[in-house]
């Protein structure tokens, strides 16, 4: 084994060049734990003018980040550019076809295209390594992958997008609606110029599908994902939340269930007590539940220069020592095909939340299609009457199907009282 792995970079954005970094910087201490030096040979962006803060003397530079899997002099490449398809596919897709490793923090690409990847890793005897590509800092694949390998996974759910949770914490400590709190996150740097993918739920749907395929031995099936985003949470919601004791999340929840695996990524209450519940800011947690284990949640950073390349090069002192495991923790050929469990059989307790005109016999025809769907409230919430004006009524249910609560629903919205549509929240038993 050389004394030197050699590293290719692609990508001199912020996790990019954040990696060069820490390479450079943590040098000795790195070659000091792997008995190696990690040298970064070579690199690969758009803009060889922009002034990165890096000392690149020495280090070749490749307009075409192809080309950094044809150059002999790289060991393996860290794919650091995003997005699913494109120069980052063709990069990667290169570099294994000629046997090298690849270290990527691209969840997208690995949620749409894992299974393809994995199998040519394997076919090649190639590492694809991607601890950066979920939460950030947070170890959270080597925690499924390795240090509970011996458990039957149950159920694993988390906070897999600090944009978000961000916003959402703000507007539970502030009482200020969505669209002011984006627009601070959005001045912090905290949330892009087109926060689509991570107010919608994208970002943490693409992360949730490979929590779920280490879990459970499964192939990524991104497709397959119920996607709920935070863009219809209001600050009414969140107060009255907060009054029957819950706090809201953007949560991601992976389960097997009697109907098949469940794949879920939506607001969702927790109870304040929950650990969960605590996690504030721009903070990420997973939370993985084994049938040896119990309940082990992991926190910190799913975001940002350092954490993620504390992640990424992780990946190259595993590549550096020699380490390599199956991508998602079994041969690519063993990966399952699983049934996709509907929403519609999905069993829980709701949140609902109504606006109607304040006039009798309003309630009464709620009741009416509640009882007609087998729905059973838990709590209500009235506030004093305003003959003629718009209300809320808030109420919580006893545990439901989705099918039967969507039914209900669908009945209410078409009442002349009811003025928008219903606002419905599902309540983790967390």
């Amino acid at each position: 084994m050389s004394d030197f792995l050699r590293i290719g970079v692609a990508g001199l954005g912020t996790v990019g060049a954040g990696t060069v970094r820490l390479l450079q910087d943590n040098a000795a201490l790195i070659r000091a734990r792997t008995g190696r030096r990690l040298q970064v040979v070579a690199v690969s962006a758009r803009d060889r003018r922009r002034d990165r803060g890096l000392d690149l003397s020495g280090i070749a530079w490749h307009d075409d980040p192809v080309a950094l899997a044809a150059n002999p002099d790289v060991d393996v490449i860290c794919e650091l550019i995003g997005g699913a398809d494109g120069p980052a596919l063709d990069l990667t897709l290169a570099a294994l076809e000629g046997g090298k490793p690849v270290v990527t923090a691209n969840k997208a690409m690995l949620a749409l295209h894992g299974e393809r990847l994995a199998g040519l890793a394997e076919r090649r005897g190639a590492a694809l390594c991607f601890e950066a590509a979920v939460a950030g800092g947070i170890p959270v694949i080597k925690a499924l992958r390795e240090g509970l390998a011996a458990n039957r996974i149950e159920r694993v759910y988390g906070i897999l997008n600090g944009t978000s949770n961000y916003i959402l914490s703000t507007m539970q400590e502030t009482g200020r609606e969505f669209a002011d709190v984006l627009s601070e996150a959005q001045a912090l740097g905290y949330a892009e110029a087109d926060p689509s993918f991570d107010v919608d739920g994208i970002d943490a749907a693409h992360k949730l599908a490979l929590l779920a395929a280490l879990a459970y031995g499964v192939a990524p099936r991104f497709d397959q994902i119920h996607i709920e985003g935070i863009r219809h949470v209001s600050a009414l919601d969140i107060a009255l939340a907060d009054e029957l004791g819950y706090r809201i999340k953007l949560l991601g929840t992976v389960r097997y269930t009697e109907a098949g695996l469940e794949q879920r990524l939506h607001p969702a209450m927790v109870r304040k007590d929950a650990p969960i519940a605590e996690v504030d800011g721009v903070f990420n947690a997973v939370v993985i539940e084994g049938d040896r284990v119990g309940s082990v949640m992991l926190q910190g950073r799913g975001a940002g220069a350092g954490p993620t390349a504390s992640a990424v090069t992780a990946d190259l002192i595993d590549i550096a020592r020699g380490i390599r495991f199956p991508v998602f923790g079994v041969p690519a050929s063993d990966l399952l095909t699983v049934t996709s469990a509907p929403l519609s059989t999905h069993r829980g307790s709701y949140y609902i939340r109504l606006m109607v005109v304040d006039r009798p016999g309003v309630l009464a025809d709620v009741a009416a299609a509640l009882r007609d769907h087998d729905v059973s409230i838990e709590s209500l919430i009235q506030r004093s009457r305003d003959p003629g004006n718009i209300v809320p009524i808030v109420l919580t249910s006893h545990e439901v199907s989705e099918a039967a609560m969507q039914g209900a629903l669908d009945l209410i919205a078409n009442s002349a009282s009811v003025i928008e549509p219903p606002r419905m929240i599902r309540i983790e038993p967390y």
